[in-house]
């Protein structure tokens, strides 16, 4: 019977294998106001993490929520902190592997999980998942994924406006910015475009459209440079 138990549990080691072991592990408390987080990722080297993880969402009764996978995990050490296998290293929310807002505006928080770097010039992009009050679980947004994977890192939330931000560059002296309304049951709006156009040393040439009443209205101004980078916000 006992060398029956202990085929059982090496049966179990071989099969788990680095699913369970020899991975580094952090936790991130009060990712959010309702929200602890423990990650598992499989590669650290130096500060850097990537490659295959999860991120294990708790409530502050320590009852899981969910589960949530990534291809590419990318998190960095904190300031001196030594990266130890199977050791439960704290991290601050700051790191932004995770990121809790509400992304939809429907009253309810929802979940972006880093996933690599496959952002405009390589910026950072993440999985996003929004919370289903008939499944009462998070679920993959392939609309806001898309937008939190194209720009310069992910979008900015506007709580004020109901607008999502996003950002991006061409070269050297093209700086991009679209903004999107969130419509219920719809998915997203294209509603205002901003380029930066800073080719000219001497000058800023900026133009914006504008969807008002479904119409798309183009405007263009041009700055002295160094007048337009005194004010800009």
């Amino acid at each position: 019977m006992n060398l029956l138990n202990t085929y059982r549990h090496l049966s179990a080691f071989v099969l788990l294998g680095p699913a369970c072991f020899g991975q580094y592990q952090f936790e991130i408390k009060n990712v959010s106001k309702n929200y602890d987080a423990v990650i598992h990722i499989e590669n650290c080297y130096d500060d850097r993490c990537s490659g295959k993880g999860t991120v294990e969402l708790f409530d502050h009764k320590n009852s899981k929520v969910q589960t949530f996978v990534s291809d590419d995990l990318v998190l960095y050490a904190e300031q001196g902190q030594k990266l130890i296998q199977n050791k439960l290293i704290p991290l601050s929310k700051d790191q932004r592997a995770v990121i809790i807002n509400d992304f939809n505006f429907d009253g309810t928080m929802d979940v972006a999980i880093r996933n690599g770097n496959m952002g405009n010039y390589s910026g950072a992009s993440y999985d996003v998942y929004v919370f289903n009050k008939t499944k009462k679980k998070f679920v993959i947004s392939e609309e806001l994924t898309e937008l939190g994977s194209d720009g310069l890192d992910i979008f900015d939330v506007d709580v004020k406006r109901k607008r999502l931000i996003s950002y991006g560059k061409s070269g050297c002296c093209d700086i991009f910015t679209t903004e999107y309304a969130v419509i219920p049951n719809k998915g997203l709006d294209k509603v205002f475009e901003k380029e930066e156009d800073m080719s000219n040393e001497d000058q800023v040439k900026v133009i914006t459209r504008e969807k008002i009443n479904n119409k798309w209205i183009t405007k263009t101004k041009v700055y002295p440079a160094d007048e337009y980078n005194r004010n800009k916000k």
